[in-house]
């Protein structure tokens, strides 16, 4: 709500809805927002002429249904939806409203630092792509971060990011067993490393470490025929003392992608404004979570990715 009110142009907060009404309305108050009981109040709401989800993601894709049925705008965060079925249900509703109204919160879309590689890349300024290294650490994670939600959560990320940076889509996943932390929440198998196929024969290996402690570490390199392209991360600086060079880490993802989710806003603002949706499709949504059913169900083994036929409401974008 501070982003929309205070880093967007364009945007008014009308109406909001949490399940703590009393946090609600408080937040509603600082934007002279009404706050309402329900959350289909919200996108039932005259007043609202498009609807933010950020609720937890086994609610997502009855709440983008609903939007879509009320024919308004929606930026839902990431999973667009807890199953790769119910995502899929979110995308054929869309076909038959005919037009895009779902945008899905993969921000790193967004972030400079991804752009860059996504440039070199469609400059062919590496050459051909052959492999990809991704890396997600965070310092840690809540008790309530259990199972497989590094997958289905985290790994999600680097998903959509290979996806759009290579522009093909993921056909088979492998979980590859490492040791594990002890420091690590029991419930958790961390650290976890993926090994993801495109349908180009592009191998991708991701490592996904939720609670690695030292600082949140995200990296991205692509290596090509010809050269390789990397990820640029924002500069915290670098204090030389002591006979060594120290640089300071992010603790969380506000600092890294802070700015990122500010642009991210930004666009799917503008094109609200005009009725439809920009950047990450509902395809996309699907196709993401689809990949991480197919990492969760590997256990070792390699796992074919099993995806409907691309409906030609998404055939012509890029990938996207």
């Amino acid at each position: 709500m501070r982003r929309l009110t205070g880093r967007v142009a364009g945007a008014r907060v009308t109406a909001v809805f949490d399940v703590d009404t009393a946090r609600a309305a408080t937040v509603a108050a600082m934007a002279g927002a009404a706050s309402h009981r329900e959350a289909d109040d919200v996108i039932d709401d005259p007043a609202v002429e498009a609807v933010l989800v950020a609720s937890p993601g086994d609610t997502h894709a009855d709440l983008v249904l609903a939007c879509i049925a009320a024919g308004k705008p929606v930026l839902c965060e990431k999973p667009l939806a807890s199953t790769s079925d119910a995502a899929l249900k979110v995308v054929e509703a869309e076909v038959t409203y005919g037009r895009r109204l779902v945008q899905v919160g993969f921000m790193r879309r967004y972030d400079g630092g991804y752009l860059g590689v996504k440039t070199a890349l469609a400059a062919g300024r590496i050459g051909e792509p052959l492999l990809v290294h991704c890396v997600h650490r965070n310092v840690s994670v809540p008790p309530s971060f259990t199972g497989d939600m590094s997958l289905t959560d985290s790994l999600v990320h680097e998903v959509d990011a290979c996806r759009w940076l290579l522009d093909q889509e993921i056909v088979a996943a492998t979980v590859v067993d490492v040791p594990h932390s002890p420091l690590a929440l029991p419930q958790l198998r961390d650290p976890r490393l993926v090994l993801l196929e495109t349908e180009r024969g592009i191998v991708i290996d991701a490592e996904v470490f939720v609670n690695a402690r030292y600082g949140y570490d995200v990296r991205c390199e692509v290596v090509g025929t010809t050269g390789t392209v990397a990820l640029d991360a924002p500069s915290t600086g670098v204090v030389a003392l002591e006979g060594g060079r120290v640089q300071a880490l992010p603790m969380d993802w506000e600092a890294r992608f802070g700015q990122a989710y500010v642009d991210e806003l930004q666009a799917w603002v503008d094109a609200a404004s005009q009725g439809t949706a920009d950047g990450p499709s509902a395809w996309d949504g699907y196709a993401a979570t689809a990949v991480a059913e197919a990492a969760v169900a590997s256990r070792g083994a390699r796992t074919k990715v099993d995806l409907a036929e691309r409906p030609g409401l998404y055939s012509g974008e890029s990938l996207p």
